[in-house]
C-alpha cells in the first residue's frame, strides 16, 4: 500500500515520462519534416513562429478565455461563503496565492482550475457542486484544483496545446509543401513527389491525432497526481473520494463544457461513457475512470 507521498512521486515519475515522449514525438515530427520537405527552412521555420505566436496568445489570455466560454460569473464572499473560507484555508496551507473565485451557474456538479501561474490562477466551480457537497467534500475538490495550481498543470496542459497545435500545423503546412514541390519536379521524379504527397497526407491525418492521444495521456496522468496532491493538504482521502462519487453519480452533462475545456475539470463534465466499451475507446477519454481514482484515494494511508 502507497502513503500519500509515495503516490504523489509516482505520479509524477509517470507524467514526466509522457511529457519526454510526447518532446520526442515532436522533435522526430520536426526532424522528418526537415529531411524529405522541398522547402524545409522557410516552410517550417514560417510554421513554427505562426503557431508559436497563435499559441502565446491563448496560452496568456487563456483564463479569460476559458472563463468566457464557461460563463463563469465572479464568486460573491457573501453568497458563496463555504467557496471562499474553504479556498483561502488551503491556500495557506498549500502556501499559494488565494486564487480568484468564479461560478458556473449550472446543476451539474463540476469544477476546474486554469491560469499560467500561481499568481494568476482562478478556480470555478458549478452552482451545483457548491449545493450539493458538504464542506470536507467541497476541500476535496478545491484542494484537487489547487494541487493542479501548485504543480502548475495548468501551465503544462497549456504547453502541451501549444504542442498539439503546432504538429497539425506542420503536418498541413508539409502537405502542401510536398504537393507543390511533386508538381514542379520532372516526370523521372513523380514517383518521389507522389511519395512525398501520400506521406503529408498520412503526417497531416495520423500525428495530430496521435499528439491529441498523448495530451489526453497526461491529462489523466495530472489527476491522480493532483487527487494525491489533494490529500497531503487534507489529510483526509475520504473527503475527495466521496466528492468524486457524487459527482459521477450526478447524471446531468455540464451545459457549459465542450470537448475543448472537459480536460480542465476534476471530472468529465460530458458524461460519456467511452472507458466502459473497450480499451480503444478509452485513449479518448479526458480523464481516468472514477472507480480507478477512489480506489486509489482508498488506497493511501
Amino acid at each position: 500500500m502507497l502513503n500519500v507521498y509515495e503516490q504523489v512521486d509516482r505520479n509524477k515519475r509517470c507524467s514526466l515520462v509522457v511529457i519526454l515522449a510526447f518532446g520526442l514525438f515532436v522533435v522526430f515530427i520536426v526532424w522528418l519534416l526537415g529531411q524529405i520537405s522541398h522547402y524545409s527552412g522557410s516552410t517550417i521555420g514560417l510554421a513554427l513562429i505562426i503557431s508559436g505566436l497563435i499559441s502565446f496568445s491563448g496560452y496568456w489570455w487563456s483564463d479569460k478565455i476559458i472563463l468566457t466560454i464557461s460563463r463563469a460569473r465572479p464568486a460573491s464572499r457573501e453568497r458563496d461563503f463555504q467557496f471562499f473560507t474553504v479556498t483561502e484555508n488551503l491556500s495557506l496551507a498549500a502556501q499559494i496565492p488565494r486564487p480568484r473565485l468564479f461560478v458556473t451557474d449550472d446543476t451539474a456538479p463540476n469544477a476546474f482550475a486554469t491560469g499560467r501561474d500561481p499568481q494568476h490562477a482562478v478556480v470555478c466551480a458549478t452552482s451545483g457542486l457548491l449545493a450539493k457537497l458538504d464542506r470536507t467534500e467541497l476541500e476535496g475538490v478545491v484542494a484537487h484544483e489547487l494541487s493542479h495550481i501548485q504543480n502548475y498543470d495548468t501551465r503544462l496542459m497549456s504547453v502541451v496545446a501549444v504542442l498539439v497545435g503546432m504538429i497539425a500545423l506542420l503536418g498541413d503546412w508539409f502537405l502542401r509543401g510536398a504537393s507543390f514541390s511533386g508538381r514542379g519536379r520532372r516526370s523521372k521524379d513523380d514517383n518521389l513527389g507522389g511519395a512525398l504527397f501520400a506521406m503529408g497526407l498520412l503526417l497531416i491525418i495520423f500525428s495530430p491525432l496521435i499528439a491529441q492521444l498523448i495530451q489526453l495521456a497526461i491529462s489523466r496522468r495530472q489527476e491522480f497526481l493532483a487527487d494525491a496532491a489533494a490529500v497531503k493538504l487534507t489529510r483526509f482521502p475520504e473527503g475527495l473520494a466521496r466528492a468524486l462519487a457524487k459527482i459521477s453519480a450526478d447524471p446531468e452533462p455540464l451545459e457549459a463544457a465542450n470537448k475543448a475545456t472537459a480536460h480542465l475539470y476534476i471530472a468529465n463534465p460530458l458524461k460519456n461513457r467511452h472507458d466502459q466499451i473497450g480499451w480503444f475507446a478509452s485513449l479518448f477519454n479526458t480523464h481516468p475512470p472514477i472507480s480507478q481514482r477512489i480506489a486509489a484515494l482508498k488506497a493511501m494511508s
